[in-house]
């Protein structure tokens, strides 16, 4: 019982952190539609289990990495609202997450379509 009394906790607060995101941090709505666009065409064109898989998957790193980018920010301007170098680096480096995930979904997503338009 106790497995899933934890599980259900895991769960409201990785929902809270979700609705959180979504109130507060238009990238991350950005992405979510974004996503949606792609759910959509992935979805209507004709892919693989495999293909839609893939492409589905890349989309949802990218909103992973868009909440871990949030929560860096958050706690960098929780500790501190001084301008640091070293605070600029992390906030930088947790967008170049976000901005990496997003060019592999793009890969994904170019790879995807050149194996249906060729066909």
């Amino acid at each position: 019982m106790e497995f899933f009394r934890r599980t259900y906790w895991r769960l409201i607060w990785s929902w809270k952190g979700v609705a959180d995101t979504w109130k507060n941090e238009s990238s991350f709505r950005y992405w979510v539609w974004a996503n949606l666009v792609a759910a959509g065409l992935a979805f209507y064109l004709p892919l693989s289990g495999g293909e839609r898989a893939l492409v589905l998957s890349l989309g949802l790193l990218v909103l992973a990495f868009e909440a871990i980018n949030t929560a860096v920010e958050i706690t960098i301007d929780y500790i501190s609202t001084e301008r640091h170098p070293e605070a600029g680096r992390a906030k930088d480096a947790a967008s170049a997450a976000v901005f990496l995930s997003a060019i592999a979904a793009g890969v994904g997503w170019t790879v995807v379509l050149v194996r249906v338009f060729n066909t």
